[in-house]
């Protein structure tokens, strides 16, 4: 069986890639979560990353946390997370950024470690269908786009919820996963969580076309 860690933010992408990896028999030794410096990061995801060790905790893995000093140093860092994890391949959700995957094969073919992107160059409302599908509990804690108002924050993503993006996705051109920017997620329960998280508090920040959820606090709750 082979070792491997998941380069993981708690969104949609990340704790899915989790879950395909454990059905594919990968020893998911832990998570790596890159917190990066900027707000805008086209590598790492920014919204409530501070929490993706409680969600992995959550799902009985643990969880290593990263910060960027720099933007300049974000390659650095993940190798050296990469690198003292002791793994053979690196889980990632990335979808369809060249951007991000190049950068992570470059790291990891430096290091001699395999990468394995389960949903890379899916469709992307096949795949959401997937995680709702799975059972997924997905919340959108950021957005970003036409079309995307206040009242998308916090909200679920259900069988809804993905034909409203689909929908938008016929008049704004947007990217159904939100793989362009268009919206953030996290994740509070799954088939993979040993207990299922609660928002105990939250706030949401708007600014002009674009806000976040700020999450405050998560509670771990026992699952019936």
């Amino acid at each position: 069986m082979m070792r491997a860690a998941v380069l993981f933010s708690g969104g949609k992408d990340s704790v899915y890639a989790t879950y395909i990896a454990q059905q594919q028999h990968f020893d998911i030794v832990g998570t790596i979560t890159i917190i990066p410096s900027v707000s805008d990061s086209y590598m790492f995801h920014v919204p409530n990353a501070r929490f993706a060790s409680t969600i992995s905790s959550a799902m009985g893995v643990p969880n290593v946390t990263a910060e960027v000093p720099s933007e300049q140093d974000e390659l650095r860092v993940l190798s050296q997370a990469i690198g003292s994890s002791g793994v053979d391949a690196v889980i990632t959700g990335a979808i369809a950024s060249d951007y991000q995957m190049f950068r992570i094969n470059f790291v990891c073919e430096e290091l001699g470690v395999k990468v394995f992107s389960p949903l890379w160059h899916k469709d992307q409302e096949m795949l959401l269908r997937e995680i709702v599908g799975a059972g997924f509990d997905v919340r959108m804690v950021g957005v970003a786009a036409d079309g995307l108002d206040e009242s998308w924050l916090g909200r679920m993503i259900d069988s809804r919820t993905i034909d409203d993006l689909v929908a938008l996705r016929r008049k704004r051109r947007i990217n159904v996963s939100g793989e362009g920017g268009e919206f953030e997620t996290i994740v509070l329960d799954g088939p993979d969580f040993r207990r299922r998280l609660e928002m105990a508090s939250s706030s949401v920040n708007w600014a002009g076309s674009s806000g976040t959820l700020g999450i405050h606090a998560l509670s771990a709750v026992d699952k019936v």
